[in-house]
């Protein structure tokens, strides 16, 4: 049984990390099953719907890894500005790490299938909403009323969304770091 979960978490874990880099239509099962190491039979009999279903399970897996990230980078940090600068400054450290290959786990696969695929686009919403959520949290238990600390969560995501793939295209931290110190200078602003 325990190989079993083993294969599993690796297919799911291998999807992920290709629709990271290269998106939902470019990752096919074949890919996925040799990079996982897997046979095509094993990727049918953990998910018998197919490529669809691997895929909302490797967009809710990215969702739980970077959303334990956040929790983390957040958490570490008391004042809710200098929180959300260091989450921008440690996505930018992880691009460049990764060569600038990894950027949102879930912003190609969400483009490229918004309006067709229903069962992957709502866990894509439900991957943002959840991140949004995680940043709200922060800032509601820093003091900011639930309305504003609604707000403001929606804006430094979506700021920060932005200046990550400026950064990945560009091959350069400038975005996310200008990104975070003025999401930083408009959190400070309400306090």
């Amino acid at each position: 049984m325990t190989e079993a979960l083993g294969t599993r978490d690796r297919i799911v874990h291998t999807t992920s990390k290709l629709m990271q880099r290269q998106g939902y239509e470019a990752t096919g099962i074949k890919q996925i099953a040799r990079e996982a190491s897997a046979t095509l039979g094993s990727v049918y009999h953990f998910f018998p719907g197919g490529k669809q279903e691997l895929a909302v399970a490797a967009i809710r897996h990215a969702d739980a890894e970077f959303a334990e990230m956040l929790t983390a980078i957040l958490a570490k940090h008391p004042d809710p500005g200098e929180a959300v600068y260091q989450a921008a400054a440690e996505t930018g450290v992880y691009l460049r790490e990764t060569d600038w290959a990894e950027g949102c786990p879930v912003t190609a696969t969400a483009l490229e299938t918004a309006g067709r695929v229903p069962e992957i686009q709502r866990a894509c919403v439900e991957t943002f909403a959840n991140w949004e959520r995680i940043i709200f949290e922060k800032l509601n238990s820093c003091g900011f009323a639930e309305e504003l600390a609604r707000e403001l969560a929606g804006t430094v995501l979506s700021s920060l969304s932005g200046a990550e793939v400026s950064a990945q295209v560009n091959r350069d931290v400038q975005p996310l770091e200008t990104a975070g110190r003025h999401m930083q200078r408009l959190i400070n602003s309400y306090r």
